[in-house]
């Protein structure tokens, strides 16, 4: 802090951009124009060190659901540091807080889940997926069953497991994909449906999966794996026949289902779990971001009693994990966490009002020049910018415009986050009406300037 106290904003960047290499970041860019350096923060703001206020509609990364006042978590991390800082998990031992955490996670879950794999974030959590499905075939005896469909557009993780499971073509001209990964169809009727009606789409696009483990063999066919809403493939909120269809195409095969719910996981989508949004099914459900508030780092799995009868019964050690799985500091976060989503209600919240209020204040945005379409559902929203509405042009061919109006909200101190030509958001739960209100209006704003910029 007194280090900190001891640097002009301007040296602080100077450093950024000297000595730290960022995710997702063009590094040779990064080393001119640099970025903003975030200092403090409040309730849905955070404040940067040339003294700018922004509100955050994207709660951090998806993760800081209950925004930014939260004592109660930090007293909480504040408490196990002073009793039991850390020690690990392996060897049969433990600590109190991922047992009660555990036991927690295990009670709110869908019924169908027993036990809970900890790990540190959600690109570990998808990887110890995989080697659970593998254990879990070997011991069925069903070697063969090795591959996981994923779709495409999809974000599971930047571990070169789980980015293998992701279906970024840019990532995946970075490095070698595992073999085994396949990917099918997004359910985005706006990109992909051509002249399909929106439910016809999402039963086409469902029935894309049955195609591909087809072609693969059901036999050589692990799991397939899908957010419940794809988060950075640009809030993708598929039709209303989509999962159904998926559902009914997953109880006729012999297939594991991974509901990635980094995102949609504790509320965003105004039930606890996505997969209960949608009323399907999972074998397995990933968990990170929001089971502590960003606050600290945790990821998990939730396993599913079909999973735990096997490999706990025969399986011998599980030869995986991870030092800090189950960390007592991050549990106590958790616990802190789920004590706040529970005890104010946040679920039926995001559900009955704050989340019916943002829906009906960002489908406003439809009545803009440049809005092509709006999706959202709960805490989350997305919009689609085109230079003609009736045949979907694009604002530019390059997919620039999202990273153009993303600047335009950074000068009217609003972070939305660009995902080729959308403008995302993932707002707190904590959101006051006049909070969102507040949003829309900058958002307008934005998009105003967006539009002049592009002459539309």
């Amino acid at each position: 802090y007194l280090m900190y106290k001891e640097k002009t904003s301007v040296q602080w960047k100077d450093l950024d951009a000297s000595y730290h290499l960022h995710p997702f970041t063009d590094f040779h860019e990064y080393e001119t124009s640099k970025g903003r350096i975030i200092e403090k923060s409040e309730h849905i703001y955070i404040f940067d060190t040339d003294g700018r206020k922004y509100l955050d509609a994207m709660s951090g990364l998806w993760c800081c659901s209950l925004g930014y006042s939260q004592p109660k978590i930090g007293d909480a991390v504040i408490n196990q540091f002073k009793q039991l800082p850390y020690y690990n998990n392996f060897f049969q031992c433990s600590n109190a807080p991922a047992v009660e955490l555990a036991e927690r996670l295990v009670n709110i879950a869908p019924k169908q889940f027993k036990r809970v794999f900890f790990t540190n974030s959600g690109s570990e959590a998808n990887d110890t997926n995989i080697r659970l499905i593998r254990r879990y075939w070997d011991l069925k005896k069903q070697p063969n069953k090795r591959f996981i469909i994923a779709r495409k557009n999809a974000y599971h993780g930047s571990t070169i497991a789980a980015a293998s499971l992701g279906g970024f073509d840019a990532v995946h001209k970075q490095f070698e994909t595992l073999p085994y990964t396949s990917h099918i169809v997004e359910p985005n009727w706006y990109t992909e449906g051509g002249d399909q009606s929106a439910d016809d789409f999402g039963l086409n696009a469902a029935r894309e999966l049955e195609k591909q483990i087809d072609e693969l063999g059901e036999e050589n066919v692990a799991a397939f794996i899908a957010e419940p809403i794809q988060g950075a493939g640009g809030v993708i909120v598929p039709p209303a026949t989509y999962w159904p269809e998926v559902q009914r195409i997953l109880n006729e095969r012999d297939i594991l289902f991974v509901s990635d719910e980094v995102i949609c996981g504790f509320g965003r989508t105004g039930s606890l779990f996505g997969c209960e949004t949608y009323q399907t099914e999972p074998d397995l459900i990933t968990f990170a971001k929001a089971v502590t508030n960003g606050f600290q780092p945790l990821g998990g799995v939730l396993v599913s009693n079909k999973i735990t009868e096997v490999i706990t019964k025969d399986g011998g050690e599980f030869g995986h994990g991870f030092t800090y799985s189950g960390h007592p500091i991050a549990c106590a976060a958790a616990l802190a966490t789920l004590d706040l989503i529970e005890g104010q209600n946040f679920v039926t919240r995001v559900a009955e009002d704050v989340g019916p209020y943002l829906q009906s204040k960002w489908k406003e945005l439809e009545d803009h020049p440049i809005v092509g379409h709006v999706r959202g559902i709960g805490m989350l929203g997305s919009i689609e910018l085109v230079r003609d509405k009736n045949t979907r042009e694009r604002l530019e061919s390059d997919q620039k415009s999202g990273g153009i109006c993303r600047e335009f909200c950074i000068k009217n101190n609003l972070i939305m986050r660009a995902v080729g030509d959308s403008m995302i958001i993932s707002p707190p739960f904590v959101c006051s009406h006049g909070d969102i209100d507040l949003l829309i209006e900058r958002a307008k704003k934005s998009l105003d300037q967006t539009a002049a910029y592009y002459s539309v």
